[in-house]
């Protein structure tokens, strides 16, 4: 192999590693684990509960943003957390895999995270502790021209934070 490909794949590698957050880059709430921590997942007041055991994103079919069976499943568990931890604000991450134009992905990703905010709306949470993220293709979680990824990255990611840090 040569030293081209060896360096490419180790700062592959560093980058990848260094995307442990899963809310996505720079996002995580600040809950009751403490100044940045995300709690105990054992406890169901916590950022870790939610994120863990609860679920923080919703995954969408190819050029859609309509909610799947498992999508409202999904966000009807998040609906009740967040009713019952009324401290906590959301921000919803809208995503797109990596076909289609850059324009077009953020115009879905959009669509998709807003698909997931009026849902969870139209459970009870208020409109005011929702904000809206789209991020198109430019965050993908899994990287590769494949099905397999492309899966993983057609999403809404709901990031939980105390009110006022989103």
């Amino acid at each position: 192999m040569k030293l081209n490909s060896k360096a490419i794949l180790i700062a592959a590698a560093v980058f990848l590693s260094a995307c442990t957050n899963n809310g996505g880059f720079g996002a995580g709430g600040t809950g009751a684990g403490g100044a940045g921590g995300t709690g105990d997942v054992s406890d169901p007041t916590t950022v870790a509960y939610f994120q863990q055991s609860i679920g923080d994103r919703v995954l969408f079919l190819v050029d859609q943003h309509t909610l799947t069976t498992e999508a409202t499943k999904i966000l009807n568990e998040q609906a009740v957390w967040l009713m019952n931890n009324g401290e906590f604000s959301a921000v919803v991450e809208g995503h797109a895999d990596e076909q289609g134009t850059s324009a077009y992905n953020l115009a879905l990703s959009g669509r998709r995270a807003n698909s997931a905010i009026e849902y969870l709306v139209s459970r009870g949470v208020s409109p005011a502790r929702l904000k809206s993220l789209p991020l198109g293709k430019e965050r993908p979680i899994a990287i590769c021209s494949e099905e397999a990824c492309y899966s993983q990255n057609r999403r809404a990611v709901t990031v939980v934070a105390a009110a006022g840090l989103s």
